[in-house]
C-alpha cells in the first residue's frame, strides 16, 4: 500500500486484538511497506547542504519520532566522518551552528521539545532538514526555506511511523555523501522486514508466545551497543503505549557496573513481577555475548523468567528493525491479552494538554 504507512494489501493478516480503534494491527503491519516508501519521498530534496559544509549531524525529536535518532545513530554514524549527536528535549548543543546539519522530526509538527530546539538550531545558522506531519513546524520550515519532507497521511500514531520517520535522515545523508551505501542496506532491511512481517501476522506467532510468557509481569529489556540499546528502547516505549503496561530497559556493558549489583535484595518480589528479554544481535562484542551468559547465571533465581530474541536479516539497519517488529508486535499482544486499546493515549494527551493551558 503505497503512500498510507498502513497494512499491506494482505491485511496483515488477522488481527487478534478484541479493540483496535486506531487499526495499530495493520500499521504495525505495513512497515516493509512505509520503509520502502520512505525511500522515494526522501530522494532527490533540493536544498541540502554540500557534504563539505557538514562538520556534525543533530537529530531533534521526542518519543515515536525521537526514536528515528537512535536508529540513525546505530545505523549511519558508525560508517560517518563526521559526529551525530541526538537531542531529545528543548535545547541543542551550544556547538551547533553553520558546520551542522540538524534534522528536526516531529510528526504531528507540533511537539513543543523540537519546535523550541529548531528554532534555535536555525537561529545558530545550522542547515534544517524538516520531517513532520505538518502543523507548525512544516509552517516555519516554508517561512525558513528548508527542505521538508512530509509523514503519509494515514499513520494513526506517532510510535507507527518508525519507517517514515526513520529512513528520511538517512537517505539524505547517502545523497549528500556521509553515509554511501546506505540503500543498500534500506533495501535488505525492507526484504527482513517483509519476512518477519509475514511470520508474526500468523496465529500463534513468536510474538503471541513471547507474551503469553511475559504475561502480567513486567519487562526489563537488556542488549548492547547501539543498536540493541535502540531496540530495547523501543520494546520499553511500544510496550509503555501498545499494552499500557510498565516496561524497563538497561545496555551491556554498562549495566554489569551497576544495574546487576541490583539484584541483591528483593528477590522473592521480583521473581513474581518481572521477566527479563534479552535481545541479541550479530554487532555484539565477544565480551558482551559472554556477559549476557554471566548475568542470567545471576538473575535467573530472581526474575519470573529469561527470554532470549534473536535479530535476523543482513546489516545493522536491518537487524535493528527486525527486533523492533517483533517487540511492536509482541506489545500489541499483551494488549489483546488484557482487552485494552493500543491506539488511544489519554494520560500523554492530557499532559501536553495541561503544559499548553498553564
Amino acid at each position: 500500500m503505497s503512500g498510507t504507512g498502513g497494512a499491506p494489501a494482505d491485511g496483515g493478516g488477522t488481527s487478534p486484538l478484541p479493540v483496535d480503534t486506531l487499526d495499530m494491527w495493520g500499521a504495525t503491519a505495513g512497515l516493509p511497506e512505509q520503509v520502502a516508501d520512505a525511500v522515494g519521498a526522501s530522494a532527490g530534496l533540493a536544498g541540502l547542504p554540500g557534504r563539505d559544509r557538514v562538520e556534525n549531524v543533530v537529530v531533534l525529536g521526542m518519543g515515536g519520532s525521537g526514536i528515528a535518532g537512535d536508529v540513525l545513530a546505530a545505523t549511519a554514524a558508525p560508517f560517518m566522518a563526521v559526529p551525530v549527536s541526538v537531542v531529545k528535549g528543548y535545547q541543542p548543543p551550544d556547538f551547533v551552528g553553520s558546520g551542522s546539519l540538524v534534522f528536526a522530526l516531529s510528526f504531528s509538527g507540533n511537539t513543543e521539545e523540537t519546535l523550541e530546539a529548531a528554532g534555535l538550531a536555525y537561529e545558530a545558522g545550522a542547515a534544517l532538514v524538516v520531517v513532520s506531519g505538518g502543523g507548525e513546524l512544516a509552517r516555519l520550515a516554508e517561512e525558513w526555506r528548508v527542505p521538508v519532507i512530509p509523514v503519509p497521511t494515514g499513520i494513526p500514531q506517532p510510535r507507527a511511523a518508525l519507517g517514515a520517520m526513520s529512513v528520511p535522515p538517512i537517505v539524505v545523508l547517502e545523497e549528500i555523501g556521509l553515509f554511501p551505501g546506505a540503500g543498500h542496506w534500506v533495501a535488505q532491511a525492507v526484504e527482513q522486514l517483509k519476512r518477519r512481517r509475514d511470520e508474526l501476522v500468523r496465529p500463534k506467532s513468536v510474538a503471541e508466545d513471547l507474551a503469553r510468557r511475559i504475561g502480567r509481569t513486567i519487562p526489563l529489556v537488556h542488549s548492547s551497543e547501539a543498536l540493541g540499546a535502540a531496540a530495547a528502547l523501543r520494546w520499553k516505549a511500544q510496550i509503555n503505549e501498545n499494552a499500557k503496561s510498565p516496561a524497563f530497559f538497561a545496555v551491556y556493558p554498562e549495566l554489569c557496573h551497576n544495574e546487576v549489583a541490583g539484584w541483591g535484595q528483593h528477590g522473592d518480589v521480583t521473581r513474581q513481577v518481572i521477566s527479563l528479554v534479552n535481545l541479541r544481535h550479530d554487532a555484539e562484542h565477544p565480551q558482551v555475548a559472554r556477559r549476557f551468559e554471566l548475568v542470567a547465571d545471576v538473575l535467573r533465581e530472581v526474575v519470573a523468567g529469561i527470554i532470549e530474541v534473536r535479530a535476523a536479516g543482513e546489516g545493522d539497519l536491518a537487524q535493528l528493525l527486525d527486533l523492533a517488529l517483533i517487540g511492536d508486535f509482541v506489545s500489541l499482544h499483551l494488549a489483546a491479552r488484557e482487552e485494552i486499546d493500543p491506539g488511544p493515549i489519554p494520560v500523554l494527551d492530557d499532559i501536553k494538554r495541561r503544559l499548553h493551558e498553564s
